[in-house]
Parts: C-alpha cells; sequence; structure tokens
C-alpha cells in the first residue's frame, strides 16, 4: 500500500490552518506595531497590514504548493510522519523566518522615524515667563 496520497493530504491540513492561523494572528497583533511605525496614521497601518497579509498567502501559500511533491514514495505509517515531520518543519521555519525579516524592516522604517522626529527644530515659545526669583540661602534673610 502506498501512503503518498494520504501524506499529501495530512500536509495540506496541516500546512494550510497553520498558514491562516499565523497571518491572523500577525495581522492582529502587528496592527498596534504598524500604527507606530507610521506614527500613528491609521488608515496607513491598516492598508498596510492588508497588503502584508494578501503577500503571506501568497508567498506561504505558492511555497506550500510547490513543496507538496514527494520524490519517493511513502510506504508506511512511519514514512507518513518523516516526511511530515520534515514538510511542516521547512515550512515553519520559512513562516518565522519571513516574520522576523518582516519585523526588521518595520523595525527599521520605526526607528529611522523616532530619529526623523528628533531632529525637527522646537517650536518657537507661546509666551514669556517672569525670570526666577532665587530663594534665599538658609539662615540668612
Amino acid at each position: 500500500m502506498d501512503w503518498t496520497v494520504g501524506t499529501y493530504v495530512v500536509y495540506l491540513l496541516i500546512a494550510i490552518p497553520l498558514t491562516v492561523w499565523v497571518a491572523t494572528t500577525l495581522s492582529r497583533n502587528g496592527r498596534v506595531f504598524l500604527e507606530d511605525v507610521f506614527a500613528g496614521s491609521e488608515g496607513l497601518a491598516t492598508a498596510v497590514n492588508r497588503l502584508l497579509v494578501v503577500g503571506f498567502y501568497l508567498l506561504n501559500l505558492g511555497f506550500v504548493s510547490l513543496y507538496l511533491r514527494i520524490s519517493d514514495p511513502v510506504l508506511d505509517l512511519r514514512g507518513l510522519f518523516e516526511e511530515l515531520s520534515i514538510k511542516i518543519g521547512v515550512v515553519t521555519i520559512t513562516l518565522g523566518v519571513i516574520h522576523f525579516l518582516n519585523v526588521y524592516v518595520f523595525n527599521s522604517i520605526r526607528r529611522r522615524h523616532r530619529l526623523e522626529a528628533l531632529r525637527t527644530p522646537p517650536l518657537p515659545p507661546q509666551a514669556v515667563l517672569p525670570p526666577h526669583q532665587p530663594f534665599p540661602a538658609p539662615g540668612h534673610g
């Protein structure tokens, strides 16, 4: 009996929901980070978040599809688990690498925005305060 088709099915039943779960989690939790990166511009943060999710799905589901093929037939249950461990391991490592690259890029953007904010000249004074009157030294006065 050949377990290859069963391996394909189990792989897809794990990889696709895993991709959806990671994308949903990153989208939900990354929104606050993106709002900070884009200096409170909620509309831009939402748009970038949606574009990242679409790109994430395209990239990861494309990778899952391309990585589906098995060169040697899977002959038994042990082979199924061994093949799945390799395939799911590579998919999860790839998801992690993509995630860290995204975080690195957006953290760089965020850092640059903060540095630019420090370089902006201060506003002119809005009012003039009266001169400071020093307190008399203890024992004098």
